[in-house]
């Protein structure tokens, strides 16, 4: 597939850049359908939203609030009527605005005016809901609102409607995380070309992927948060799957390989790599559907099928975009080094090498200290409490947050989320009376029953969020409700969060085990190994609290709120947990399998853990790392999205992925192999012959058979380092093993710390020469028995070349 998509790169192009265009056409023609259902089945909410819908059909559109407060006197005064009561009536003639509800009017107004006089509200009912309502009708309502405010009188304006008016502009935090992406991508390539081409190809299947969910949304239930997660997982995961192809595709070049075999190559490899890993992350959110929340379904769907789009375009369009750049995708600089030197091995770079010697030399310190940093992360995390944000938590400066405001000063905290107790039979006042001496109940009040069904309407005397509203709840529905021997239920939009943050609670063990067994498994089956897949299932755990931890920190304590431009603290989203779980276990599965995939081939290879585990975090950590800091790029700018929860997911991710990245796998994983030794690789005999066997990723280089003595015995290996005169290590020196007759029987060059192995096809007497372009040759017998043999080489000035 990769060798069709490369020959025919431009019908492969042109039908990407079709289904683009045709997809966008057909998004805004049909427009959105966005629908939050955030009730759950077999809850006490649900019940009494299910006979309040019966009771009283909701009316068409959205209703919103205007609200102003005097400095002096009273908002019943002539001077402050002249100014408020002409604005509403122009917001009432505006075509789109059903009904304008005011405190001046003769029957039932004042309960609309706070005790003391100094603050009044206005409801505003849209003939749409919020999402249908044209945005330049609220912007009108919006200034014709504030327009009457100055000399001590300010409005303010709440609801879902007006909160349309505060959002950035739409695409702002993908803009910047993909320019911040793309700095970090030149940093590594050195190539404008290969800088471009993870990111079009993350665009196209991020593209693809909210046009095709914005159509769904007319089908099915999709909350309004699905396609700004969906762009955000997908950004990430198209720009990683396309770094990883690329940068396979460059070192195949540089190589030696045509582009066409290169590209070739590295779909056939890393390529294969991307599919497991998109599949993970696919099968990790559907375990989502494990929770059985209807508003997860949604979700689920939207960032699903972005992964999917993501996968397809790196496989697809990426090898077609490389096949119009050729050599190109190399810097100007690494094409004249081919040119005039010819190929050359791409080997880890020294950092990454040095790092990796020191993992080895300290496993018990580094180890130590990368556990304690993540435990103290993690504590946090214990004082989470789930819940939803509301306009309570915008920022200081936006008129939702200070509507809210001046609705809980002037008619109590809890009256931005009243709840409604639903009576279907019984005595409905004699229920109210008992509510109304009820603690924590500032207001009750019982509407005129329709249907045969009342409904008693209850104001906590504190806000939503808080957990004394929560506490009532409890009370009402476990206490004075039965107490009174009548059949109700408690609803309200405080009510159903609260049964969707329980909810939530008592199925996410399920959820944990659910997607750990399965990680358990795939790696089992990958690795051949019980102790990997466990260390695996630990790590996940430890960077999933760590990474709460951050979470609870800064949005539940409030702390940095202040730096990073989000509003006022409050809980955790209820369904935010679920969704960083899905994404953090498919992420860390990508960079699991791509660290261990490689010490796992050099375990095969030579039966030493320590070399095996090395090398794997020498050669894979620059990579790891470059793929992680453009995650966090991407992350952390939605940020900027103007979305509590998009903040939230964008903020949690970004802190799972470094974490996971910069401490668990370039840390705390390799020090933990080095601990563990060979008991890294142990599998029982009777579960290795049942298991199937998955070849993630098949070997890169194919080495020719070379003619070998007859073997008298198993074969084994030479391993050590080259040093020279001073002890420093000698990178790319020339390691070759020959026969006593001087045939070659393997030749490998040496990694930035000067290490090398060579394969020894029986127990015997051997040739080993080391050559490099510094210093002259050097060469030297060697005896190999049954295991492995350790052998260091120092080239010094003045040697005689043994090997010419």
């Amino acid at each position: 597939m990769a060798r069709w998509c490369y020959r025919h790169r431009l019908v492969v192009l042109f039908l990407w850049v079709g289904a683009l265009f045709g997809l966008g056409a057909a998004g805004s023609a049909a427009g959105t359908d966005y629908a939050n259902v955030f009730s759950l089945p077999d809850t006490d909410s649900k019940r009494a939203y299910d006979l309040m819908t019966k009771a009283f059909p909701q009316s068409a559109g959205d209703t919103d609030t205007v609200v102003w407060k005097v400095d002096e006197g009273s908002v019943r005064d002539a001077s402050v009527r002249s100014r408020i009561e002409p604005a509403l009536e122009e917001i009432g003639a505006m075509k789109g605005v059903g009904e304008v509800t005011s405190p001046y009017a003769e029957d039932g107004g004042a309960a609309q005016i706070s005790g003391n006089g100094r603050i009044a509200y206005a409801q505003i009912t849209f003939a749409e809901q919020a999402n249908a309502v044209p945005k330049e009708l609220v912007q009108d309502v919006v200034d014709t609102a504030r327009a009457a405010a100055g000399d001590g009188l300010q409005v303010e304006l709440g609801g879902q409607a007006i909160a349309r008016t505060q959002e950035p502009p739409q695409g702002t935090a993908e803009l910047v995380g993909v320019l911040a992406a793309a700095v970090v991508l030149f940093l590594a390539f050195g190539s404008l070309f290969a800088m471009l081409l993870p990111i079009i190809v993350a665009i196209a299947g991020v593209g693809t992927g909210m046009m095709s969910t914005s159509l769904l949304s007319h089908v099915t239930d999709v909350p309004e948060v699905a396609p700004l997660l969906g762009s955000l997982i997908g950004l990430g995961v198209g720009i990683d799957y396309a770094l990883f192809i690329v940068t396979r595709h460059r070192r195949g070049i540089l190589r030696g390989d045509d582009p066409e075999e290169a590209a070739v190559t590295a779909l056939n490899t890393s390529g294969r790599a991307v599919l497991f890993a998109g599949g993970t992350v696919c099968i990790a959110l559907a375990g989502m559907l494990v929770m059985n929340m209807r508003f997860l379904d949604g979700v689920v769907i939207a960032t699903s099928l972005t992964v999917v789009l993501s996968v397809l375009a790196a496989i697809t369009l990426l090898p077609a975009l490389l096949g119009l750049l050729g050599p190109r995708v190399l810097s100007r600089r690494q094409r004249r080094r081919l040119a005039a030197t010819g190929p050359e091995p791409v080997e880890a770079s020294g950092l990454a090498a040095r790092w990796s010697s020191y993992v080895q030399k300290r496993p018990r310190s580094v180890a130590a200290l990368a556990f304690v940093v993540m435990l103290i992360l993690a504590v946090p995390v214990l004082s989470i409490r789930l819940g939803a944000t509301d306009q309570g938590n915008h920022q200081e400066s936006q008129t939702t947050r200070q509507a809210y405001d001046l609705l809980a000063e002037g008619f109590g905290p809890g009256f931005n989320g009243p709840l409604q107790v639903v009576v279907p039979k019984g005595d409905a006042q004699a229920l109210a009376a008992s509510i109304e001496s009820t603690e924590g109940v500032a207001q009750v009040a019982a509407m005129p029953p329709a249907n045969g069904i009342s409904v008693i309407q209850v104001v906590p005397t504190t806000s939503p969020q808080s957990e004394r509203t929560d506490q009532l709840i409890d009370r009402l529905r476990d206490d004075v409700i039965p107490a009174s021997g009548t059949e109700a239920h408690v609803g309200g939009v405080t009510a159903v969060f609260k049964d969707f943050a329980a909810v939530t609670g008592e199925r996410l063990p399920y959820f944990v085990a659910a997607i750990i067994g399965l990680g358990f498994l795939l790696l089992l089956i990958a690795f051949r190994s019980i102790v990997v897949p466990l260390t695996a299932a630990l790590m996940n755990l430890i960077a999933a609290a760590a990474s709460f931890g951050v979470l609870v920190a800064i949005f539940q304590w409030g702390w940095g709120t202040e730096l990073i431009g989000i509003g006022k603290e409050g809980p955790i989203t209820a369904f935010l947990p679920v969704i960083m779980l899905s994404l953090l276990f498919g992420l860390s599965m990508d960079y699991q399998v791509f660290l261990v995939s490689r010490m796992h081939e050099e375990w095969v290879h030579t039966k030493d853990n320590a070399r095996a585990v090395r090398v794997g975090l020498a050669e894979t950590s620059r990579v790891i790392n470059c793929a992680a800091l453009i995650m966090i790029c991407v992350f952390s700018a939605f940020v900027l999205s103007g979305d509590m929860e998009g903040a939230m997911a964008g903020i949690g991710l970004a802190a799972a992925v470094a974490l996971d990245a910069f401490i668990l796998r370039t840390a705390l994983v390799p020090a933990a192999m080095h601990l563990l030794g060979n008991s890294n690789w142990w599998l029982p005999q009777g579960l290795e012959k049942r298991l199937p066997h998955l070849a993630v990723e098949p070997k890169e280089d194919e080495t020719p058979a070379v003619e070998a003595p007859a073997p008298d015995g198993p074969s084994s290996v030479v391993h050590g380092f080259v040093r020279g005169p001073q002890g420093e290590p000698v990178a790319d020196a020339s390691v070759t093993l020959l026969t006593r007759g001087g045939r070659q029987l393997d030749r490998v060059v040496t990694l930035a710390d000067g290490s090398y192995i060579v394969s020894v096809p029986a127990p015997g007497t051997y040739l080993l020469a080391a050559t490099a372009p510094s210093y002259a040759s050097r060469a030297g017998h060697v005896e190999v028995g049954e295991g492995p043999l350790v052998h260091d080489v120092e080239l010094a000035e003045g040697e005689v070349d043994a090997v010419n």
